[in-house]
């Protein structure tokens, strides 16, 4: 019972099924017996490997691929800052882009104006309001 389950027992039928003819001496019934053990253990590995394929597919196209997307658009978004854009950092401070440098931003936080220099990777998202197209004050 174990045996069918574990299958070993498809295993000891297909090395037996394959003795037989060698058993018998002809060279034809040897090669087709080789030809035909050969398609069923193709087939089986083909099946074997299908659940393996599907699963990289469905993670292709619901983890990688829209992670790269996302990615793409974060590193388009910090390309294109200028002085003016109103940020939001990965820590939750809201400012106002003074100057930007090679990697580093300048940032006018608060109602003094304080001024902070973050790195350029440190902000989260650029805020649609800006100073000069907003009446009301931002700080």
């Amino acid at each position: 019972m174990f045996e069918k389950l574990l299958g070993i027992g498809y295993a000891m039928a297909e090395g037996a099924s394959g003795a037989a003819p060698a058993a018998a001496g002809t060279a034809d019934a040897a090669a087709a017996a080789e030809g035909a053990a050969a398609t069923p253990s193709a087939l089986v590995m083909l099946v074997q490997f299908a659940p393996l394929v599907l699963l990289f597919v469905v993670f292709w196209f619901v983890l990688i691929r829209p992670q790269r997307k996302k990615d793409k658009q974060v590193k388009e978004m910090l390309n294109n800052l200028k002085a003016g854009d109103r940020v939001c950092t990965i820590g939750g401070i809201y400012g106002t882009i003074t100057g930007i440098k090679d990697d580093t931003v300048t940032l006018s936080v608060g109602r003094d104006n304080l001024t902070m220099v973050i790195a350029r990777w440190g902000i989260r998202s650029v805020e649609e309001v800006t100073i000069e197209n907003d009446a009301k004050e931002l700080n």
